[in-house]
């Protein structure tokens, strides 16, 4: 005679249902974590975003590096070279030695050119 130990078919019954339980609960977290990985914060979209946005900011501080060199280029010659202190005090500010004369220039307006067929008034 066979005993029965409790594993009967309303035994595997329960079993069937715990498990699909737990499979359902599996895939539920499942797809929650797919949303938030495509969708919420720190998804691959915002991801791919910031990154894109941090590469602006390099170029942007490299232009500006590059700038500030130029930048201090000029400061060292103004410091160290006289003439180039002088050469821009005449071109930006428009000053003159002590003793120089300053002459303009100024071009002559052309007067209108008359057509070939009419007679010049004198």
């Amino acid at each position: 005679m066979k005993r029965r130990t409790g594993a009967g078919p309303s035994s595997d019954a329960e079993a069937g249902g715990m498990l699909r339980v737990v499979i359902g609960v599996l895939l539920l977290l499942l797809i929650a974590l797919q949303v938030r990985l495509w969708t919420g914060k720190g998804s691959l979209a915002e991801v791919s975003e910031l990154e894109q946005r941090l590469e602006v900011r390099r170029a942007e501080n490299q232009r500006l590096i590059e700038h500030n060199s130029i930048l201090e280029a000029e400061v060292r010659a103004l410091k160290e070279d006289p003439d180039s202190l002088e050469a821009r005090a005449r071109s930006e500010l428009g000053m003159i030695r002590e003793g120089e004369t300053f002459f303009m220039v100024v071009p002559r307006k052309e007067a209108p050119v008359s057509a070939p067929d009419e007679p010049r008034s004198e």
